[in-house]
């Protein structure tokens, strides 16, 4: 591929800032967003099922929560905000987003406790309370395993991973491999062609 894309590290595009406006479990979200970034323009229609679906964290939900593949950062403030005792580590591999996504904590009043990283950034030590994610079906099925084999292993033992995944991208194929992967998989929920799984150990 040629070109900047979503998951470029370096967008060289022009940023051309907007907002996005959103509602999650009875709360109202404006947060930046610019192009060179995944769904720069609205909610990707996979995210908003994922948030609308999944059981999203409670307050007496603490330690440290993933967002893989977080763009400007739809999935990690609407954890942040769910979970205020948790630290929420949003992970891509494209420096716009990260930086979004830091101006996005800040507008959410958690600035504190959301941390925009690159993959290599976040701790060897850290498990993970949850992991969310709507991933980059489309850098490949190769690439997108090993994405998925370098974090969901950091899943606590009793910890929760939520996953949307379109049905005509992969979806059930997908929850195959991780069933072959040994791991404990149910499609939750299905809605407008997406399929939300709730992964365990």
């Amino acid at each position: 591929m040629t070109g900047d894309h979503y998951f470029s590290t370096n967008p060289t595009a022009a940023a051309r800032p907007r907002e996005v406006e959103f509602s999650v479990a009875g709360r109202d979200y404006t947060l930046a967003s610019a192009s060179g970034v995944f769904s720069a323009d609205r909610l990707d229609p996979g995210t908003a099922v994922l948030l609308r679906k999944a059981e999203l964290p409670t307050a007496t939900v603490g330690g440290d929560l993933l967002d893989i593949g977080s763009g400007f950062g739809p999935i990690s403030c609407v954890l942040a905000t769910s979970a205020p005792a948790a630290t929420v580590w949003a992970v891509d591999v494209n420096e716009r987003a990260r930086a979004l996504t830091t101006e996005n904590a800040r507008r959410v009043g958690a600035a504190d406790r959301l941390r925009a990283v690159a993959p290599d950034e976040v701790p060897a030590d850290v498990t993970f309370a949850q992991i969310w994610s709507n991933p980059p079906i489309h850098i490949g099925k190769a690439e997108l395993h090993e994405l998925l084999r370098r974090w969901l292993p950091r899943l606590a033992p009793d910890g929760v991973a939520w996953l949307v995944v379109a049905r005509h991208l992969g979806g059930d194929s997908l929850h195959r491999w991780l069933v072959d992967g040994g791991w404990q998989v149910e499609r939750h929920a299905s809605q407008k062609g997406y399929r939300v799984l709730r992964v365990t150990r």
